[in-house]
C-alpha cells in the first residue's frame, strides 16, 4: 500500500519522531508489548491486526503462532519502522504477514475480519481513542480480543512536566490522561460494548542518573489535539527545560531519580 498522503502536522510529527528511532528494538520494547501476545491465547489459524505494529514485535510474536493457516496483519504510519520490521520477517522467514505503511485511524477493514486487535503503547498517540474502540470493535469477530497496553498518568516524569509549563502559562494537556488509569480503560472500552475486560498493571520504573533524568524531557511533546508549547522555538522552551532540570534535581536520592513508569495492560471481548 503507497504511503499516507494528506497527513496532518500532528501525523507528521509522529512519523518522524518514529523513523528517527533507528534502532528501536531493546530489552524494554520487548517488555512493554510481548506481555500482550502472553494474555491471549492464540491459535493457529487466526486472523490478527497490530495497529502501530512498529518494527513488528509483536506482529512477528503472533505470526510465529498462528502459522501457516493464519495471517497478520501489522499497521504503521512511519517507513522506518516498517523497514526494519521487514528485514526481522525475511529473517525469521515468515510468510503470513503483511505490512501496510497506513495512518491507524484512516484505513479501515470489512466488519468481523479480525480475530484478536492488538496496540501496544501507541494507542495513546490516536487523537480519537473512542473511535478507535468502535471501529476496533466493527472489525473483530464475535468473542474476538482487543488487547491493548498504555501508561498511568503520572509516568515518565509527565505530572513535572505539566506542572513545569503552568508555572509559564501553558496550560499542557497531560497525554497519557485518556487512559491514565484502570478505570479510564475499563470505561472506555465497556462503553463501546467489550466485555470480561482485563486489565494487569506492571511497574516499569526505575531509578535514572541525575543526568539522565534531567535530560529526560528535551521539551518536545505530541498530542493529538495541539498543545501550546508546539511552535515555541527552542530559545522559548529552554527556560521551561531550565525549570524540569531544577525540579528533578529536587527528587535526587542516593539511589538516582525514580522515574515511575505504570502500565496498563487490557484485553476485553466482543
Amino acid at each position: 500500500m503507497s504511503q499516507p498522503t494528506n497527513l496532518n502536522e500532528y501525523k507528521q510529527q509522529i512519523r518522524s519522531c518514529y523513523d528517527a528511532r533507528t534502532s528501536y528494538d531493546n530489552d524494554f520494547t520487548f517488555r512493554r508489548a510481548l506481555p500482550l501476545v502472553e494474555l491471549v491465547e492464540l491459535k493457529p489459524g487466526q486472523q490478527i491486526l497490530d495497529i502501530a505494529t512498529g518494527t513488528g514485535i509483536i506482529a512477528i510474536a503472533a505470526a510465529e503462532i498462528i502459522g501457516t493457516q493464519g495471517k497478520v496483519i501489522g499497521v504503521d504510519i512511519a517507513p522506518g519502522m516498517l523497514a526494519q520490521a521487514r528485514r526481522k520477517i525475511v529473517a525469521a522467514g515468515l510468510q503470513n504477514l503483511e505490512l501496510i505503511e497506513a495512518d491507524a485511524e484512516t484505513i479501515t477493514f470489512e466488519d468481523t475480519s479480525f480475530d484478536v486487535i492488538f496496540c501496544a503503547t501507541a494507542i495513546v498517540l490516536l487523537s480519537d481513542i473512542p473511535a478507535a474502540f468502535r471501529n476496533w470493535y466493527r472489525w473483530l469477530k464475535p468473542d474476538g480480543i482487543v488487547a491493548f497496553s498504555c501508561w498511568s498518568m503520572t509516568s515518565f516524569f509527565t505530572p513535572i512536566i505539566v506542572k513545569v509549563c503552568a508555572k509559564y502559562g501553558f496550560d499542557l494537556p497531560n497525554l497519557h490522561e485518556p487512559l491514565g488509569s484502570k478505570e479510564k480503560c475499563y470505561t472506555l472500552l465497556q462503553e463501546v460494548g467489550f466485555r470480561d475486560i482485563d486489565i494487569k498493571t506492571e511497574q516499569f520504573g526505575k531509578y535514572l542518573s541525575l543526568e539522565d533524568a534531567q535530560n529526560f524531557w528535551q521539551g518536545t511533546w505530541l498530542n493529538a489535539n495541539g498543545h501550546p508549547l508546539l511552535h515555541l522555538s527552542a530559545e522559548q522552551i529552554e527556560p521551561l527545560k531550565a525549570e524540569f532540570r531544577a525540579e528533578i534535581a529536587t527528587l535526587a536520592t542516593d539511589k538516582g531519580v525514580w522515574q515511575e513508569m505504570t502500565t496498563f495492560f487490557v484485553t476485553g471481548k466482543k
